[in-house]
């Protein structure tokens, strides 16, 4: 087999799991269900990943790899930390139907391996991390270098309870709504108003 059909193989099988693992769940995938997604044979699956744990990481750094792509797109094309903060927020809207059926990728694949299978919730959380790194540049940018974690780390809690409650009451006007007043409480942000902290 030659190096890029090796290559692209892997990369099949990576990205069906990482859609079933967001869909069914980490614990209800199974290797027939990746077998019968990517339309690899189970002994080919064997020769790239040994384990089920070994895709999980393996799908993990594809999000990965993807999420660092569109955050250095964004810091490279979008001018102003407000502007950018503010497609961070559109990010949620982007992605309505999937948040609607099954919630936000990254909150339920930490919440699942964080009841049983914390050493791979672990490398999950670097998902969220990613978010709050960036984030926290773009708040101290905007000028509140003193609690930019702490402002990152809230849009992003404010963003996972927008996604976990459109799930369960499937609802895109409750997104729509909600995304509103974040955008609100931001635009508040980079005109100073610090009495909405």
């Amino acid at each position: 087999m030659s190096t890029r059909k090796s290559e692209r193989t892997r990369q099949r099988i990576v990205e069906s799991a990482n859609r079933l693992f967001y869909h069914q769940g980490f614990h209800n995938t199974s290797f027939t269900d990746v077998v019968m997604i990517s339309g690899v044979p189970r002994g080919n699956i064997y020769y790239y990943f040994k384990t089920k744990d070994e895709i999980l990481i393996a799908a993990i750094e594809y999000r990965l790899e993807r999420i660092r792509a569109m955050l250095e797109n964004w810091s490279g094309t979008i001018r102003t930390p407000v502007e950018r903060l503010h497609r961070f927020i559109d990010l949620l809207g982007d992605t309505s139907e999937a948040l609607t059926q099954f919630g936000c990728p990254m909150g339920s694949l930490n919440a699942e391996l964080g009841k049983a299978n914390l050493d791979l919730q672990t490398h999950a959380a670097q998902l969220f991390r990613l978010f709050e790194d960036w984030l926290t540049d773009q708040f101290a940018e905007l000028g509140y270098a003193d609690r930019a974690r702490e402002l990152a780390l809230r849009i992003i809690s404010i963003g996972q309870g927008i996604s976990m409650m459109t799930h369960v009451h499937h609802d895109t006007e409750l997104l729509q709504r909600e995304q509103q007043h974040l955008r609100q409480w931001l635009d508040q942000l980079a005109d100073g108003d610090e009495a909405c902290l």
